[in-house]
Order: structure tokens, then C-alpha cells, then sequence
């Protein structure tokens, strides 16, 4: 959000707000007022003259009063940003097949190389190497856009998953307009095969909800899950469709809990739970990495996002301590593990909160120092007067001004 100096302090609530994963009903709970009241505040119906009211405001919303005038406006961290996003961004900027010109690559990857490649990113991407998988995905974006121009059949799914790839990074990395379009050309590439499309809803479910559009992304995510749910519930089906329905499903929970509805949130997750049941853990069929493991830590997420920290702490231990939790991507554990942060920052457990955010530096130390949500946490951590030492040293070291 640009020159934010001369937006309305209505406006400058709705952004924070959304940086701050709240839905306007959490919101209106952490103030001790109603929806209705933070969506006429919002839209500027109702004006804030009480300074009382605009400091509880900036206090719930962890930010200075003086923001919310336009003073000071840069967030209050900033992620190091990684080299090779403006390569990518070059890439998804060029149109060579389209047109007919010949690729920057002059010599073509053979097929079966570019797919083991391909599936190299992604574990690296699973290890959150982000700033090495940023190095890969322009020369995978040529070679997979040239391969589909030569043989549209067989390097449609190659193509898909690419993108696939691309947006998850930069989702990941906060760059969420150029996710969306990362997004979006995997599921024009997926259009008339119902499994790539759903593959492809994954990531366009997660672009949707960073980007503040939740009700765009539970009835997007959930479209796509029914599409390919098997018609008959007592249907065995395969592993890899149950575990693609099945994390659509996730997405639309957390898209449904972002906008507030816990009912439909914990019904989505029931759902998710009884196909995850069928799949069991340690699987990652079409890199989602779905399983019970997975679906208990969404409950925490999702609890988070509702309010109910205390309900995400707990969710947290009961599932980190199960043997299936090890079997998940590290870059799938970090990222809840920095959700484990702010839960226990909400729940008024620095302690806990610093040491969850320690494991998941030593764990996957690119999740904490190049993504934008778990800088933030970590400002906030390391801003609490309990604070252990080794929090406020990481944040120093990284650079994190604490909030």
C-alpha cells in the first residue's frame, strides 16, 4: 500500500488490520466492540476523535498511534530481500512462446533433465532454500515454457508445476502481487484438467488469503475440492486425490477462520480430518506434505486467526510432540512453528515464544530471516520486556528493530 500519508485513518485500520491476519470480527472482539462498528471505521462512516479510542486501536494492532496519522508509515520490519525475485519477475514478464521468439536459453534442458530439476526446486523449496530456489526459478520458467510450446501434452503438468513453485516462493517471500501472478498462469496452464487445477488452487488459495482476499479464496479452494472429491464418501479413491481435496479443504478453513467464521472453519477441518485418515502421514503427494500431522497444525492456525490463542498453543504441543511432525517439510514446521511464536506472545509467553522462534532459525534460518510475517513476530518477541537474551541477540543480529 503506497503514500499511505493520504489515506484516511479508516484505511490506514483496514491495512494494518490485514498485515495483522485479523478478520474485522477478532478485531472488533480485541477492542471490545462490534463488526458492524470496525466496517463503518473502516469504510470511514464513523470518524475516530478520541485519542483513547486510537491508541487502544494502534495497541491491539501493535503499531504507534502515530501511523495511524500517516507519520512513520514504513512497517516497522522489513525482510532482507532476496536476490534473484527481480529475475523472476523478468521471467513472468516475457511472452517468447507466445510470440514465437526464440528463448534467452539457447540450449534446450532435455525433457526428462528439466523434470528432475524441477523436482529439485521443490525440495529445496520443502528445505526452505529460499534464496537458493529463487536462483532456479527463471531458467526452469524458460525451459518448462519451451518445453509446453514444443509438446503442450506431456509439459502442461511440468508447466503447472512450475508456477506452482513460483508463487508458493513468492508468497512465501511476501512478494504477493507477483505470486498472484505466478498463481493465476498456473491455472490458466491447468484449465480442462481438473487435477492440475486443483493442484494449482493450492497456491492460488494461499495468494488469495495473503493478500487479504479470503472469501475469494474459500470459494475458489472449495470449488476446486469438490471438482475432484470422489462422488461417493465410502470411495477409496487414491491417496494423491484425497490428499489434494484434502488440503483445499485446509485452505478454505483457514480462508473461512481469517474472515472470522469458526463454524465453518472447524467443519472444513472435520472434513479434511476424515481424508487425511485415509492418507496417513509422511506422504507429500503433489508437494501438499497432507496428513493428520498437517490438518492438526491448520486447527492451530486457524485458532490463531480466530482469537483463540490459547486453542493454538495447545494444538501446537499436542501435535509437536507425535513422531508424524518430524516427517513434515522443514519449511512446513518452521512456518508453524513461527504461528507457535505469536500464539505464545498472545498468550503472554515470551519464554515460549522465544524458543519456538530460536528452533525454527536453527531449523530452517531462511523462514525467520527472508519472510516478512516471521520478522514481525520476532519484533514483537523481542520487544517484550521478559524477553530472553537469546531472542533480542537474533533480533540484532538479523537487524530487527523490536517493536
Amino acid at each position: 500500500m503506497d503514500n499511505r500519508e493520504q489515506v484516511p485513518i479508516g484505511r490506514q485500520v483496514a491495512y494494518w488490520r490485514t498485515r495483522r491476519r485479523l478478520s474485522q470480527q477478532v478485531f472488533a472482539d480485541r477492542l471490545g466492540k462490534s463488526k458492524s462498528w470496525v466496517d463503518k471505521v473502516e469504510r470511514g462512516v464513523r470518524s475516530l476523535d478520541k485519542m483513547s479510542t486510537l491508541r487502544h486501536i494502534a495497541t491491539v494492532l501493535r503499531i504507534d498511534t502515530a501511523v495511524l496519522f500517516g507519520r512513520d508509515v514504513q512497517p516497522v520490519v522489513v525482510a532482507d530481500r532476496v536476490e534473484g525475485v527481480e529475475r523472476i519477475r523478468e521471467a513472468l514478464s516475457t511472452y517468447d512462446s507466445a510470440l514465437g521468439r526464440p528463448a534467452v536459453r539457447s540450449v534446450a534442458l532435455p525433457a526428462d533433465r528439466l523434470t528432475r530439476e524441477v523436482g529439485h526446486a521443490w525440495t529445496m523449496f520443502q528445505h526452505a532454500r529460499y534464496p537458493q530456489v529463487a536462483a532456479l526459478v527463471p531458467g526452469l520458467l524458460a525451459g518448462v515454457q519451451r518445453v509446453h510450446a514444443d509438446d503442450p501434452g506431456w509439459g502442461r503438468p511440468l508447466l503447472v508445476e512450475v508456477y506452482r513453485l513460483t508463487a508458493a516462493l513468492l508468497t512465501k517471500l511476501g512478494e504477493v502481487d507477483l505470486g498472484w501472478l505466478a498463481a493465476d498462469r498456473a491455472m490458466a496452464a491447468a484449465t480442462g484438467h481438473p487435477e492440475l487445477v486443483a493442484a494449482a488452487a493450492v497456491q492460488l488459495g494461499q495468494v488469495l488469503r495473503a493478500s487479504g482476499r479470503a472469501r475469494a479464496a474459500l470459494s475458489t479452494t472449495l470449488a476446486a475440492a469438490y471438482r475432484i472429491a470422489p462422488p461417493n464418501p465410502d470411495d477409496d479413491g487414491s491417496p494423491a486425490a484425497w490428499s489434494l481435496c484434502g488440503t483445499l479443504l485446509v485452505q478454505a478453513a483457514l480462508a473461512a477462520a481469517s474472515r472470522g467464521d469458526e463454524h465453518a472453519a472447524a467443519e472444513l477441518l472435520d472434513e479434511a480430518a476424515g481424508m487425511a485418515a485415509r492418507v496417513g502421514d509422511g506422504h507429500d503427494h503433489h508437494r501438499t506434505a497432507f496428513g493428520p500431522a498437517a490438518v492438526d497444525l491448520a486447527r492451530a492456525a486457524a485458532a490463531l486467526d480466530l482469537g483463540d490463542a490459547s486453542e493454538a498453543v495447545t494444538w501446537h504441543e499436542k501435535t509437536t510432540t507425535r513422531d508424524a511432525w518430524r516427517w513434515l517439510p522443514l519449511e512446513h514446521r518452521a512456518a508453524h512453528l513461527i504461528d507457535a511464536a505469536r500464539a505464545y506472545a498472545e498468550v503472554g509467553d515470551p519464554i515460549s515464544a522465544a524458543r519456538v522462534l530460536v528452533d525454527a532459525d536453527r531449523m530452517a534460518p531462511a523462514e525467520v530471516r527472508h519472510r516478512p510475517a516471521a520478522r514481525e513476530v520476532l519484533a514483537q518477541v523481542a520487544g517484550d520486556p521478559h524477553a530472553p537474551a537469546t531472542i533480542i541477540q537474533l533480533a540484532a543480529a538479523l537487524g530487527v528493530t523490536c517493536q
